[in-house]
């Protein structure tokens, strides 16, 4: 599968769905099975990173476990020369994933590990901002998570307004990031603000779920950008 999305153009972003572990032997499970993958993306020579969600590594459990945890897969990742990404899941745990995302940060280099950001949650340009600073690798996105208002925009025009300006901030950084959507109007946006401000394909990938739109997967691909 993934060698054919290579074939496409197009790279991919290993993720095991298991959000939330109750125990830390299943958090060790995880780590051991994102540790197998990184090998055999290494033995196979495919494109492809990982993604991780710390609550399969114990966030839940203990915040120091999961850093822990996070941390041996993302030193093996840099070991093997590939990327760690470090998703975002619901907003009680955003400062919790913030805090061990820079601890990695510190300890390993710009293109060993990134984090991902979510428009829908007010707070995110300000994060946005504070990220780049260290610098930090970032994937935006919409978010999917049932939100309070006081924590989230509750209408989507606002969600969008965000994303196009967080995508606006972070494509002008000259730092390679993750413009991840489905929506055919941030894609439009991302591409007309890329164009108008001189932006090339080095500085930024397209990122979509595998299954989703392939046909539009397959156009980005075939243009002066990258897609993911």
């Amino acid at each position: 599968m993934i060698r054919q999305i290579n074939a496409d153009g197009a790279t991919a972003s290993f993720d095991h769905l298991n959000e939330s572990v109750s125990h830390a032997d299943e958090a060790e499970q995880e780590v051991r099975e994102y540790l197998r993958i990184l090998a055999r993306i290494d033995e196979t020579g495919i494109r492809s990173n990982v993604s991780i969600k710390l609550t399969q590594f114990g966030l839940a459990l203990d915040a120091e476990l999961a850093y822990k945890n996070a941390r041996r897969v993302v030193e093996d990742a840099a070991r093997r020369g590939n990327f760690v990404r470090v998703d975002m899941e619901a907003s009680n745990v955003t400062e919790a994933t913030l805090t061990i995302f820079k601890r990695l940060r510190e300890e390993f280099g710009l293109n060993d590990v990134g984090i991902v950001l979510q428009s829908y949650l007010r707070r995110t340009y300000d994060d946005a901002l504070q990220l780049l600073k260290l610098p930090a690798r970032i994937r935006i996105c919409k978010g999917a998570y049932n939100e309070p208002p006081e924590v989230a925009f509750p209408d989507k025009r606002d969600v969008d307004r965000n994303y196009v300006r967080v995508m606006q901030l972070l494509l002008g950084s000259g730092i390679y990031h993750g413009i991840a959507t489905h929506d055919p109007k941030m894609i439009s946006a991302t591409i007309d603000f890329a164009q108008r401000e001189g932006i090339g394909k080095e500085a930024f990938e397209f990122q979509m779920l595998y299954g989703i739109r392939p046909a539009e997967q397959q156009r980005l691909a075939s243009l002066l950008l990258s897609v993911r």
